[in-house]
């Protein structure tokens, strides 16, 4: 994830790129299931109709992500002093989730019929409007992925960034569909098996993401912290402000596309009040200046030691 870069982006901008990109893709989506099912069916394809269902699948997770961020736009209010940017997070999980009940279906469905195959089972030949509809598939998928991880990483919305890779899974498994049935048709009934071969192959690289996108959400969600990269560069950003010493005790961690950062400094012994609150202020906008307007920052001040000096 890119270190905050675009995360100046303001809440209701966020909201409306947010709705913008999944009520375009579950539009796509929607258009494009309902094709791929009548292909299926009409070009006697059990890889197109299983790569329909797939496609549903992602009209559930364009939902979710939708009830997801506009719940996670609401502001802070009495009972949630960090907002609710974690809602946008639990959504992420949720689409990581359906998407690795969608690898694991692929994989059992893949599985039948390579034991069918090696049982000696004919498996129908697919016509070529099911072979067209797995290319027109693959276009618009794999267009969905960069249009939907582009926005998602301009606002930094991790959930926008899960369902663009369920975009890109759905366009992996349209190209495996394809070549399964392009071969079925051109080489001859032996190389139908083809079709759950590749699917197995694309079921693994949809499993390996969902996992790898569940750890980042879940750790997010049981308050891990920033990256070491992130939290060097809030301690380089203190320590340039004059009469900040010794910052320490730092906790950080992600609240949806924001940041909270808990930080302990020492100042002069013989400031006074005012002096050291200006002084916890220009840490609080440094670390803005890092993370965006809207990032969670709460400064500690302790007089210095004795003998510590202002470098």
């Amino acid at each position: 994830m890119n270190a905050h870069r675009n995360s100046i982006v303001h809440d209701d901008q966020r909201l409306r790129a947010a709705q913008k990109v999944t009520m375009t893709g579950l539009l796509a989506n929607l258009l494009l299931t309902i094709f791929k099912y009548l292909a299926g069916v009409l070009g006697r394809s059990y890889a197109m109709v299983a790569d329909a269902t797939h496609s549903l699948s992602d009209i559930i997770t364009d939902v979710i992500v939708l009830l997801g961020v506009n719940m996670a736009s609401k502001p802070v209010d009495e009972d949630h002093a960090y907002g609710h940017g974690k809602i946008e997070t639990l959504s992420a999980v949720l689409v990581a989730v359906s998407l690795a009940l969608v690898g694991a279906g692929i994989v059992w469905s893949s599985l039948v019929e390579l034991i069918r195959a090696l049982k000696g089972d004919a498996i129908s030949r697919p016509g070529w409007i099911a072979f067209a509809a797995a290319v027109i598939s693959v276009a618009i998928k794999e267009w969905m992925y960069r249009y939907t991880v582009l926005a998602g990483e301009k606002i930094d919305s991790r959930a926008m960034i899960a369902n663009a890779w369920h975009h890109r899974t759905d366009a992996f498994s349209s190209m495996a569909t394809m070549l399964g049935i392009g071969g079925a048709i051109m080489l001859g009934e032996k190389w139908r098996v083809l079709d759950p071969i590749a699917a197995l192959l694309v079921s693994y690289l949809i499993l390996k993401t969902a996992f790898s996108m569940t750890a980042e959400s879940v750790n997010e969600l049981i308050d891990g912290s920033l990256s070491d990269q992130e939290k060097d560069r809030i301690m380089i950003a203190i320590k340039a402000v004059p009469g900040a010493m010794n910052p320490h005790s730092m906790k950080t961690r992600k609240v949806g596309g924001k940041v909270a950062v808990d930080i302990h400094i020492e100042v002069p012994r013989d400031i006074n009040v005012v002096k050291a609150h200006d002084i916890s202020t220009m840490v609080e906008k440094r670390i803005e200046g890092i993370f965006g307007k809207g990032t969670f920052v709460s400064v500690h001040v302790e007089p210095a030691k004795p003998e510590r000096h202002i470098a």
